[in-house]
């Protein structure tokens, strides 16, 4: 629902379109003053565009149509948003991209007011953080916020339940909060155009997820979590980071007589009796991590390689995910080129780059 035309309400009657008119803000107030000769009229208008025009504030006339559930000021030059002129109005759905609105244009509640918003895009503006307004929105399912200069995604985003779009490409965000994964009715997630360099791994409690546009961010590796997302079907990477070999081998500290005792403990299944060692080496034997190599029966504690493997993802693409090994010995050997871009890993990861 970027952009309307009549074609948008079931009929033209239910519909005023004056996009692209060049009008002035008393224009269009004295043609909504004098537009109908009934009040009743004014109930019939469902649908309101006035995208591409010279207001710089909403017109005081809109209080007139009682029964406005669609208004589209985009590509205005709009500094303000006066809400008391929306307070009559079952408002759905309200388009304001595209022009000059900052944080504290904005009302300080939409609850009261708008709180039967289905459909918020604030795209294009100048919003410098995440609207806390928008949080009260109980109702809301699509959300408009790319290209503004927002840092952060609010951590209560999890209280928009029936979010269904939450857009936020070409803005200023680094990271993504873990109580983005609670939105479970999320279908579609832009965060595109940014400088997010990890992806947390409770996306993969996103089970409704259908879009993913990551492109144009750091990422370099993506949370092993995200393959339990059964019905992804667009996942968009390109011009990320993402390495296109393996890494074999980070640097490591050497490993501690500690760690090595305790691995020959566990791996051979050395028999022992509580009462023959500290509570404190009990403890560390309980900590070990399993080696993530199925060829491989180690394990490892406060040592390990970490390791970038490409799996095989909705049956199409294979993307890079971390893991941890043991030792470098334990990367697989399929998985290690002197080549930087192996022809073949290079044209499947060509393929998920371009999303």
């Amino acid at each position: 629902m970027e952009n309307y035309t009549s074609d948008s309400s079931d009929s033209d009657s239910h519909t005023i379109d004056y996009q692209n008119r060049n009008f002035k803000l008393s224009k269009i107030e004295d043609d909504f003053l004098n537009m109908f000769k009934s009040e009743r009229s004014y109930g019939d208008i469902e649908t309101i565009i006035l995208y591409n025009n010279q207001l710089g504030s909403l017109p005081l006339s809109l209080v007139k149509f009682y029964n406005l559930n669609t208004l589209d000021v985009s590509n205005n030059f709009l500094t303000t948003i006066d809400i008391e002129v929306l307070v009559q109005c079952p408002l759905r759905t309200l388009i304001a991209k595209n022009n000059q609105l900052t944080n504290a244009s904005l009302p300080k509640t939409f609850k009261s007011k708008l709180g039967q918003l289905r459909e918020l895009n604030l795209s294009g503006n100048q919003l410098t953080h995440f609207p806390d307004q928008v949080l009260e929105l109980k109702s809301i399912k699509y959300l408009y916020l790319n290209g503004n200069l927002i840092e952060n995604i609010h951590k209560d985003v999890w209280k928009m339940k029936n979010l269904h779009l939450l857009s936020l490409g070409g803005n200023r965000l680094r990271s993504i909060p873990e109580s983005i994964g609670s939105l479970s009715q999320l279908q579609a997630l832009n965060l595109c155009d940014n400088f997010i360099e990890q992806i947390p791994s409770s996306v993969g409690r996103l089970h409704n997820l259908k879009t993913l546009s990551l492109h144009k961010n750091v990422i370099k590796t993506l949370p092993r979590e995200l393959i339990s997302l059964q019905n992804l079907t667009e996942l968009s990477l390109r011009d990320n980071p993402l390495v296109v070999r393996f890494v074999q081998e980070l640097a490591m500290t050497p490993t501690s007589l500690k760690e090595i005792s305790a691995r020959v403990v566990k791996t051979f299944g050395v028999p022992f009796e509580p009462v023959d060692v500290p509570r404190t080496i009990i403890d560390y034997l309980q900590s070990a991590n399993c080696c993530v190599n199925p060829e491989c029966k180690g394990v490892f504690f406060d040592n390990r390689v970490e390791n970038i493997k490409f799996i095989d993802f909705c049956g199409k693409y294979r993307v890079p995910f971390l893991q941890y090994l043991c030792s470098s010995r334990c990367i697989e050997n399929d998985n290690v080129s002197s080549d930087p871009q192996p022809s073949a890993s290079g044209y499947m990861m060509r393929k998920v780059l371009l999303g």
